[in-house]
């Protein structure tokens, strides 16, 4: 038994939050993607009428290939679920997210969501947030921004690709990875950074989840409310 076997367990047992005619986010990163694959054989075969919204073209290529309904989030005026992962979970219960570069549309979704659901190995679990924070950017700013991270005790670095390219996000922009070292206050940081010219989202995520599955090595899950 291991991690992708709790993960397959888990999904299902998500499930249960599914309703007829729900709007769903679809996140991004593995766990997403074990619970759409899930989630397209449990819509068939209890013939619900679902529209999912997903949050990077990799989570919408899996969705269309299993036979879900999409729909962008432009569309909709309500999301009643979003099923999501997360790169950590500190003690408050805020995430950090970001590492796969959905941060933007990801954050929408999961404030306008009327339930959230977020799927993690134990692994991602921490008293205090000690990893780099993603940050959204315009590339214009990128320079200023940079300067201004390090006055407030940041080191940016610009996310690229394996041969040097930036990496671009699927709205054109760019991703500073910013180390902070141990953070103990997420929110206020979080507000520093959003109050610089130029940022476009920060990957502290303040909404706290209504549910939390904890995958385990042994292949069990727990669920934290």
């Amino acid at each position: 038994m291991s991690f992708d076997d709790a993960m397959k367990a888990l999904s299902l047992d998500a499930l249960k939050f599914v309703k007829n005619g729900h709007v769903i986010g679809l996140g991004s990163g593995r766990a997403a993607t074990a619970l759409v694959r899930s989630l397209a054989g449990f819509v068939k075969t209890k013939k619900y009428d679902i529209r999912c919204v997903p949050t990077s073209m990799q989570i919408k290529l899996i969705a269309e290939n299993v036979g879900l309904q999409l729909i962008e989030a432009d569309q909709i005026d309500k999301i009643d679920l979003v099923f999501d992962g997360a790169d950590q979970i500190d003690k408050n219960r805020f995430l950090i997210k970001g590492g796969g570069g959905a941060l933007l549309k990801e954050n929408i979704l999961i404030n306008a969501s009327k339930k959230v659901v977020i799927i993690v190995d134990k692994s991602k679990f921490v008293t205090n947030f000690n990893r780099a924070i993603p940050v959204e950017i315009h590339p214009s700013a990128r320079s200023i921004i940079s300067k201004t991270i390090l006055k407030i005790g940041g080191k940016p670095n610009l996310r690229t690709l394996e041969r040097g390219y930036p990496f671009v996000t699927e709205n054109g922009n760019v991703i500073l990875d910013c180390h902070f070292g141990t953070i103990k206050n997420p929110k206020n940081l979080r507000e520093k950074i959003l109050n610089i010219a130029g940022v476009l989202e920060v990957g502290i995520f303040i909404r706290k989840p209504d549910v939390i599955y904890k995958a385990k090595s042994n292949g069990k899950f727990d669920i934290l409310t």
